[in-house]
């Protein structure tokens, strides 16, 4: 029998958490009285997270364990543990005990009410950096602003969405993905639980700033194609304030002598060009390298091992279907 709630884990050097991560799902999912299934995705650890969940699956038939070949990304693992869900209602929830498992409960409770995607909103947000939070809240007040999409703010991957979603999201083949914009963009009926983000149990965040700015980059270009007006807009107005600014020392080459020989060719042409196509090129060169991305057409991910799972069974990637070797 299929699991009727099937509840995804994404990890990523979690040796120190995810044994208790297990156990506190376990006793939600217990709790809620039907069949069930946890889908813990190893993103290519380089600690003993893998063979924790090994041992783990072994002993509870309720646990399945994707094993990636290697580093694919969160985002990916997420898409991954879709792929392999089987529940009429998937949960997402990161392996790092932020988010509390005991919110899917009211989750269950809105989908048994006709909701398709229940996501979880952050009233606080405990155990994070003043720079974090405010940066946080910046990004999504800002891809708010610029995309024509309504994504909900102060929310993370943490939701449950109904079994029609997630086939439709399956077929979604976007390499460089951002989930919750593309469960927004589906659309179907959504709504809301509040709860207070809790402080990591343990270990390091696996989102330092380098990997929030790329985040942030796949958030806006996936969903907006304003960053390519805004730069024709800036550009416009280079070229206007310099040609301002060169008609400033054409008058004082011509008739003062404050001017500086050379000066006026060398700044004229300067202001004019380089500030104008080097902006222009950064922006567009961020839509061309996803293009290319997309043209490549590999896999998005890789298994190396699963447990759990019937031998030589898994989904094919491409069409969201599962096959026999």
């Amino acid at each position: 029998m299929k699991a009727r709630y099937s509840v995804v884990v994404p990890m990523y050097n979690e040796e120190e958490v995810i044994q208790h991560t297990y156990e506190r799902l376990k006793k939600v999912m217990d709790e809620c009285g039907d069949s069930y299934e946890l889908v813990f995705v190893n993103d290519g650890s380089r600690d003993r997270t893998a063979e924790i969940m090994r041992g783990i699956s072994s002993r509870d038939e309720h646990v399945k364990l994707i094993d990636f070949s290697r580093n694919f990304g969160h985002q990916v693992a997420i898409t991954a543990g879709m792929d392999y869900a089987e529940g009429h209602a998937v949960v997402v929830i990161d392996a790092d005990l932020q988010d509390p498992p005991e919110v899917i409960l009211q989750m269950i409770a809105k989908w048994k009410e006709g909701y398709e995607v229940v996501y979880a909103k952050r009233l606080k947000r405990h155990g994070e950096t003043l720079f974090k939070k405010v940066t946080a809240k910046l990004f999504y007040r800002l891809l708010s602003s610029m995309t024509s999409v309504e994504i909900p703010t102060d929310t993370g991957d943490f939701r449950l969405i109904d079994r029609k979603v997630c086939d439709v999201l399956r077929g979604l083949k976007e390499k460089n993905r951002y989930v919750r914009g593309l469960v927004s963009w589906v659309g179907f009926r959504q709504t809301m639980v509040e709860y207070v983000r809790e402080e990591r149990f343990a270990g390091e965040t696996k989102y330092p700033l380098k990997k929030m700015v790329r985040f942030a980059l796949d958030g806006i270009t996936s969903f907006s194609h304003k960053p390519l007006k805004i730069a024709s807009y800036v550009g416009f107005f280079l070229a206007f304030s310099s040609f301002l600014y060169l008609f400033f020392i054409l008058f004082q080459k011509l008739f003062t002598t404050w001017a500086v020989p050379g000066w006026t060719s060398i700044v004229g042409v300067n202001l004019l060009f380089n500030g104008i196509v080097l902006m222009l090129l950064g922006v567009i060169g961020e839509y061309i390298g996803r293009i290319y991305d997309e043209s490549k057409d590999r896999p998005l991910y890789i298994v190396r091992e699963t447990r759990g799972y019937e031998d030589g069974e898994y989904p094919d990637i491409r069409e969201g279907k599962r096959y026999e070797k």
